[in-house]
């Protein structure tokens, strides 16, 4: 089977890493008793693929197949399938049952998507929504499965919650701002592209605010007339201490990225005094996953797609479409045509 593979770069005085990947005919993948095969039809581009190719991910195994979302067909039964991308984290609320065996599919030990056949653990993998494409499906596990966690796990957001989601256009930004709108909230977001606050408002936003505006938690109170109940944020950096301000006492900031900076400063009185709550997420379990895609059908979401690439052959271009970070969804690639599957 064709797939795409992680080698190292070796060019000599390079300003900047970026790990070149190759597209490889490699074995089919064989199927022990408890895993089954996928034949991938689509499968997703993350942030995280970017960040191993920059060498800024830990544990990098060269000869790994890179991808954590994918869908396709179930080869032992025919049936339209997503992957959860999520290994070794079945249950538990608080974390992984063993930190050490757990991981994401897309780099080894663990098979990735952007192959034409994956073989993954059978209870990883679910039905996917009848309402929904291959490329819609393939956009949903990992940014899906975050934003839930992040969103209802850790946020408790439900009918009448006050929510400010930062950084829109992000697939798990995005996904965010869906399901706390499904779930009856009051959503408000910031970014730095009046474009994408408008197309946010388009997907049930009730506002937006510029981040690049001196003034935008002035204007973030103004606009929403009370404060927030829970942030949502993947940026860290400057922001946080913004955040801490706007939220209400007992409001809630979940933290599940740090894409504009590791290093935060807040003013620990404003944290202890509000009664605030900082909450750490990131991916989650198999029975929030199932959760996700359960309420996915339910209320008939649709994630958004800003692009799909045919063939295994236009990695590169989709991969220089994120490093621009001028998407609006999720960027996909279709490995396997199939007018059942076209968006």
């Amino acid at each position: 089977m064709q797939a795409l593979v992680l080698s190292k770069d070796t060019t000599p005085d390079k300003s900047e890493r970026y790990d070149p990947l190759s597209l490889s005919s490699v074995p089919t993948p064989e199927v022990g008793s408890d895993h089954t095969l996928i034949q991938i039809h689509a499968a997703a581009l993350n942030h995280r693929d970017v960040f191993i190719r920059q060498g800024l991910y830990p544990r990098i195994v060269y000869g790994s197949i890179l991808g954590s979302d994918g869908s396709g067909i179930e080869v032992s039964s025919g049936q339209r399938v997503l992957i959860n991308p999520s290994v070794n984290w079945e249950h538990d609320p608080l974390g992984p049952e063993d930190a050490a065996k757990y991981g994401m599919l897309g780099l080894l030990p663990f098979p990735g998507t952007f192959a034409e056949y994956v073989a993954v653990p059978k209870r990883l993998v679910h039905p996917i929504p009848p309402h929904l494409s291959f490329e819609e499906a393939a956009a949903l596990p990992l940014a899906g499965l975050t934003a839930w966690r992040a969103v209802m796990s850790k946020g408790g957001v439900g009918t009448g919650s006050v929510v400010l989601v930062s950084g829109i256009g992000g697939g798990v930004a995005l996904f965010a701002l869906q399901f706390a709108v499904a779930a009856g909230a009051k959503v408000f977001v910031t970014s730095s592209d009046p474009e994408k606050i408008r197309k946010a408002v388009t997907l049930g936003a009730a506002g937006g605010v510029n981040y690049k505006d001196d003034d935008w938690p002035k204007q973030l109170t103004s606009m929403a007339k009370q404060p927030v109940d829970v942030v949502i944020d993947g940026a860290g950096g400057d922001s946080i201490a913004a955040y801490t301000k706007l939220l209400r006492v007992g409001g809630k900031l979940v933290s599940y990225g740090a894409t504009t900076g590791s290093i935060a400063s807040v003013v620990l009185p404003v944290i202890f005094l509000k009664q605030l709550q900082l909450l750490g997420s990131t991916m989650g379990n198999e029975k929030e996953f199932a959760q996700m895609v359960k309420f996915v059908e339910q209320h008939r979401i649709r994630p958004v797609v800003n692009g799909v690439w045919d063939g295994l052959g236009k990695a590169e271009d989709i991969f220089d479409k994120m490093r621009k970070g001028s998407q609006f969804g999720k960027l996909v690639l279709r490995i396997r045509s199939d007018t059942q599957g076209k968006l």
